[in-house]
């Protein structure tokens, strides 16, 4: 015979109490979707990876994110420097006056010298000189570093930049080695930055929705503005990081190619097709030859007919203490800011004749490729909107290990709070 149903309220409490469901006076969830493996080793790799690298990967973001712009803040703040008015009928001097007159200014023995098409620009004259290749930071590793403008019409300096004590440069430095010494501080860029691109496979993993119904989408594709911060946080570290996900991983590999050379050997050998390095071509000057009183003057006249559409004319001359073979080195620039599509130029020294040339368009892809990175790393290779896309996804690459401790931090309280709670169970 079945037991009848208990009619008094205090029985049917008591048999309530009694049952399982009394444990903390909750009722039993639903049982959740077994979690799939990869899903678990990606949320593991995700969490004690992000955690491990997020503070350099912040700093190195945040840095990115800044020096995108250098250039066009750079010329605001220093535009007295930068910028000449150009006389009615306008007449350069010749280079190796103006060549004298930034080393005397600057006080040290040879410049390099970077000329403009662009009437309104003074020329930079650069010194650099390498410090301690041991030393623990930027600063230790560097012993001289700075710049002269001068104007091409009048041979007067404009100004002086002290390139150690630049605030760009710092950004830059950070950036690269985190003001370490590069041997020491750009393998942990290089190798944090390796991390980050496993921390964008395996956060894409994570949240990748299982189905894509309204309500996923939502989830998983729009913030929720208006929810409580813990939400908010939760959608700020996912939904922009999906959005800007191909950006950032751009960033994050043309940013590997520097800091790790097995890694740029891997992308010249895809890029070429071949495990063969690309030929490398040398040039001696002569120093039997009969010396000119200013090859420098007759260098840069022969750059200017080979390059007669670059917007930039760089020339590296060979130090004092350099070996006689030592060339003239120019590179022809025809963009106004990029770097890539560059040919260059080899003079002798001592005469101004034109040795060799070295074409972009015929190197191979690899070559082509490698060449390109700075400008790819930092958006210029698509102009202003390349830039703006880089500064985007430098900007949310920096909020994300910010957004991802926070969620760390929430989940790790609630787990404290849930182990010092306690149910007593009904007797």
């Amino acid at each position: 015979m079945i037991e009848s149903l208990p009619t008094k309220r205090s029985e049917r409490t008591e048999i309530i109490a009694g049952s399982p469901a009394a444990v903390g006076g909750r009722m039993p969830k639903k049982a959740k979707k077994p979690v799939s493996r990869v899903r678990k080793i990606a949320g593991v790799l995700h969490l004690w990876l992000g955690l491990a690298s997020g503070i350099v990967v912040f700093i190195v973001a945040v840095t990115g994110c800044i020096f995108v712009f250098q250039k066009e803040i750079s010329e605001l703040i220093y535009r007295k420097k930068f910028f000449v008015t150009p006389p009615v009928h306008a007449k350069i001097l010749p280079l190796n006056q103006m060549k004298s007159t930034a080393e005397q200014a600057l006080d040290v023995p040879n410049v390099s010298v970077t000329t403009y098409s662009d009437p309104s620009r003074a020329w930079e004259f650069m010194y650099f000189k390498g410090g301690d290749p041991k030393a623990l930071t930027f600063f230790g590793a560097v012993d001289s570093y700075k710049s002269a403008f001068i104007n091409p019409y009048t041979g007067k300096v404009t100004g002086i930049i002290d390139y150690e004590k630049e605030f760009f440069v710092i950004v830059k430095y950070l950036h690269w080695s985190l003001l370490l010494n590069t041997p020491y501080g750009q393998p942990i860029v290089g190798y944090s930055t390796l991390i980050f691109v496993i921390l964008l496979i395996t956060g894409m993993i994570l949240w990748w929705p299982k189905n894509l119904k309204k309500a996923n989408f939502n989830k998983s594709f729009k913030i929720s503005w208006k929810a409580k911060f813990k939400r908010l946080n939760y959608d700020l570290h996912n939904v922009p990081g999906f959005y800007a996900m191909l950006i950032t991983l751009v960033v994050a590999l043309t940013g590997m190619v520097w800091a790790m050379s097995w890694f740029q050997t891997v992308v010249y050998v895809v890029a070429s097709r071949s495990v063969t390095p690309p030929k490398q071509i040398s040039f001696a000057s002569d120093s039997q030859a009969a010396v000119l009183k200013n090859p420098i003057d007759i260098a840069f006249d022969v750059a200017k007919r080979q390059f007669p559409d670059a917007r930039r004319i760089l020339l590296y001359l060979p130090d004092r203490g350099a070996p006689k073979s030592a060339t003239i080195s120019i590179n022809g620039y025809r963009g106004k800011e990029d770097y890539y599509d560059t040919d260059v130029l080899y003079l002798d020294q001592f005469t101004g004749k034109l040795l060799g040339r070295e074409n972009f368009k015929d190197k191979n892809s690899g070559e082509k490729l490698i060449r390109m990175n700075y400008d790819i790393h930092v958006g210029v290779v698509l102009g202003l909107p390349g830039k703006i896309l880089a500064f985007m996804g430098s900007f949310i690459a920096a909020s994300l290990p910010v957004t991802g401790f926070m969620i760390w931090l929430g989940r790790k309280k609630k787990k404290k709070s849930n182990s010092t709670s306690f149910y007593t169970p009904s007797l």
